[in-house]
């Protein structure tokens, strides 16, 4: 049996909203003294779930009694809605921040990659960065130059590698700083969802590079993103967050479904506030719609249905080559088709800065009976990722009829059901 690479038992993490501190000095000499004396902070119990559509008091629980092992060479993924609780829950992993409750151990040196540019000194060089980033891994200077060269292959900013970070561009950054977590050789990689920056390629190469590292030098490695496609390719388990909670630690394929399943995320209309819209200074996502024929979003769709899937954005500034992509997904996360707008805009392929929608028009009786996910990104393809898996979800909910208008009375097989032309003739 392998050993426990990870344990987590009952860990919360409270947050206090708005100004740092208890707000009074009462209050803050209260819990110091609760503290010297070994007690529980007093405030703790006015915390309440992370729910951002929530009205309450001023503490919240990112995370609320959540447990779970994970075994050397494991790789788990990590899901839930935005606000789940899966980016602190990597924090306090990483040690960036610490546990209000609850006890983490670990074993063995821990990579984090939480976003662009963690653990690099924006004035150093790239060179200067690697060896830095081995340094605080515990390597000596002789063990990161057996993997430098590795490391700037794998990177492909070997022109760059003795220039400053600051001058990098968001996907250089990113590059690097996979290679050096995944080449350094850690005993735990724990990567969030920052390969959204890179463009297509890359993000193969990086998934490969930690299935390579977990199946092949039997490290661990914690996954966190919205990509379904991506944990299920990659991850044995799969761990699902729910307002900071932990929902259920089961096999991939059905955490997947568990997630995509849930009531809570069927919802044919998703719009963002303007400060918490998905992107960049690029482009900026509003909204996405799923309408029936007669512009609907309420009204149940039927396999007899055309869907037009409207996606709203805001392009912030001159863009070329910018492309909007529409993923089709069955239930259990299977990618069914994929489908972009690059192709219907105009000839000189430049979005100027201006308000957006594509439409994608999905012909009637082209679905089955079932529940369907769109995955919507915006990228600019071979140089960045924009948006990534923003998700939507919708039913085909009524009966499928034939072309005779009779009733079939059971669901046929597979996730799509189109009307084909058959030719039928007698040759004898």
């Amino acid at each position: 049996m392998a050993d426990i690479a990870i344990s987590v038992d009952n860990v919360s993490k409270m947050y206090r909203l708005g100004e740092v501190g208890t707000g009074t000095i009462s209050h803050d000499l209260n819990r110091w003294f609760h503290r010297i004396r070994g007690k529980e902070d007093p405030y703790l119990k006015l915390g309440e779930e992370n729910k951002r559509d929530a009205k309450g008091g001023d503490y919240v629980w990112a995370l609320k009694d959540v447990s779970f092992d994970v075994t050397e060479g494991q790789v788990l993924g990590i899901i839930g809605k935005n606000g789940a609780g899966k980016s602190t829950l990597l924090k306090l992993l990483s040690r960036v921040t610490a546990p209000t409750t609850g006890i983490i151990k670990a074993r063995g040196r821990i990579a984090s990659l939480l976003e662009v540019g963690t653990g690099f000194h924006p004035e150093l060089t790239g060179r200067e960065n690697i060896f830095l980033n081995g340094a605080i891994l515990g390597m000596t200077k002789s063990e990161i130059r057996s993997k430098f060269d590795e490391i700037v292959d794998f990177s492909g900013v070997a022109r760059y590698v003795d220039t400053p970070v600051k001058r990098y561009s968001s996907g250089m950054y990113v590059r690097l700083a996979f290679a050096v977590a995944a080449f350094l050789e850690p005993e735990i990689l724990i990567v969030d969802e920052v390969l959204a920056v890179g463009d297509a390629e890359f993000q193969k190469k990086c998934l490969g590079r930690m299935k390579d590292v977990s199946q092949n030098d039997g490290r661990t490695v914690l996954f966190v993103s919205h990509n379904m496609g991506a944990i299920k390719n990659l991850c044995h388990k799969t761990l699902v967050m729910k307002h900071g909670r932990v929902e259920a630690l089961e096999d991939t394929p059905t955490a997947i479904e568990r997630y995509l399943s849930s009531d809570s995320d069927v919802d044919r209309y998703v719009r963002w506030s303007r400060d918490e819209r998905p992107g960049d200074n690029t482009v900026r996502l509003n909204s996405i719609r799923i309408l029936n024929a007669s512009g609907d979003t309420e009204k149940a769709l039927t396999s007899s249905d055309e869907i037009h899937i409207e996606i709203s954005y805001e392009v912030l500034e001159d863009v070329k080559d910018l492309r909007v992509t529409n993923s089709l997904m069955g239930f259990d996360g299977e990618h069914i088709f994929s489908t972009s707008d690059f192709n219907y805009y105009n000839d000189s392929r430049v979005r100027e800065k201006g308000q957006y929608v594509s439409v994608l028009t999905i012909p009637a009786k082209m679905l089955n009976l079932s529940r369907y996910y769109i995955s919507v990104d915006i990228e600019i393809p071979s140089a960045k990722s924009i948006v990534q898996s923003a998700l939507v979800a919708f039913n085909i909910e009524e009966l499928i009829y034939n072309e005779m208008g009779m009733l079939i009375a059971a669901k046929p097989p597979g996730q799509i059901h189109p009307v084909l032309n058959w030719k039928v003739e007698r040759v004898k």
